[in-house]
């Protein structure tokens, strides 16, 4: 069986590529010259544009499964252009299955940015005739160890989500669990959407008290408003997406938790007092705390 894994040198493409193997897997990047990692380890690179169908069947043919990671663009209209070339490279290079990575952010009154879009794709992907797979990954908890020296220093999370929980998932174990689902196909031609969270949604009180206790340091909850968080982090460049994405929070729609990473690999996810006693000790270690 061959494996094409696109997105192969992000976060997430470069875990899933490692998991499936090597002699296997086909590494498809935007920018080869970004890729030298990957061809050490003796992975076939390719190159792989989402604007260009041509280049992406090219890239597509001969194929057994694709496993489809969005670019990170925050245009809605972007992101449906590209996943429309997808579609159409896919349909042209015979791909037999495709595995369309996603983002809970899907109900229908989500205010989130991008919300338009992982409404669209499955629904896309449910008349397109190919078989398929949803794999919606809950918020990455990856970004909350760089971001603990901040909550330390502020003594409190500002998410703006009030008394909600959200649900969380380690970028490994989203990986852990693609890669597996990649392999079988019983779990993966047949239209299956699978919510990948933790065992338990946290509400923000909650994951600062684990947060607290990974560190030392007192770390409660104290929200700012939507438009506050929007401002603080704007000159980060993307402050008005982040603050639609925890408006949607607020309204309970990140609370899912699911035995679907259980489903997927026979193990339960990464808890997050683990993975934050982990990041932690590995920050402390590097000198950056």
């Amino acid at each position: 069986m061959n494996y094409l894994v696109t997105g192969a040198t992000g976060h997430l493409g470069r875990k899933v590529v490692a998991l499936v193997g090597t002699t296997q897997v086909t590494a498809a990047v935007h920018t080869p010259a970004k890729a030298t990692a990957l061809r050490a380890q003796g992975v076939r690179v390719v190159p792989c544009d989402y604007g260009e169908v041509a280049g992406m069947t090219q890239a597509f043919t001969g194929q057994d499964v694709v496993v489809y990671i969005p670019s990170k663009t925050y245009s809605v209209l972007q992101r449906i252009t590209e996943f429309e070339n997808t579609l159409a490279a896919l349909k042209q290079a015979q791909v037999p299955a495709v595995i369309f990575v996603s983002f809970y952010a899907d109900q229908e009154n989500n205010p989130f940015t991008m919300s338009p879009y992982y409404a669209y794709a499955p629904r896309r992907l449910a008349g397109s005739g190919l078989r398929y797979a949803v794999v919606k990954n809950a918020l990455y908890a990856d970004p909350l160890v760089p971001y603990l020296p901040e909550l330390i220093a502020r003594q409190a999370l500002i998410y703006p989500v009030g008394d909600q929980a959200m649900s969380f998932i380690t970028r490994d174990d989203s990986a852990q669990a693609l890669a597996a689902l990649a392999v079988k196909p019983q779990l993966r031609d047949h239209g299956q959407v699978y919510t990948l969270t933790q065992m338990q949604s946290l509400t923000m009180p909650a994951l600062g008290a684990i947060m607290t206790t990974v560190t030392g340091h007192a770390i409660g909850y104290a929200p700012v408003t939507t438009q506050e968080f929007g401002r603080i982090y704007a000159p980060e460049g993307d402050g008005e997406e982040l603050a639609s994405m925890y408006a949607a929070g607020a309204l309970g729609l990140f609370d899912q938790a699911t035995a679907d990473y259980q489903t997927l690999t026979g193990a339960a996810p990464e808890s997050m007092a683990s993975f934050l006693t982990r990041g932690w000790a590995a920050t402390k270690s590097s000198g950056q705390a």
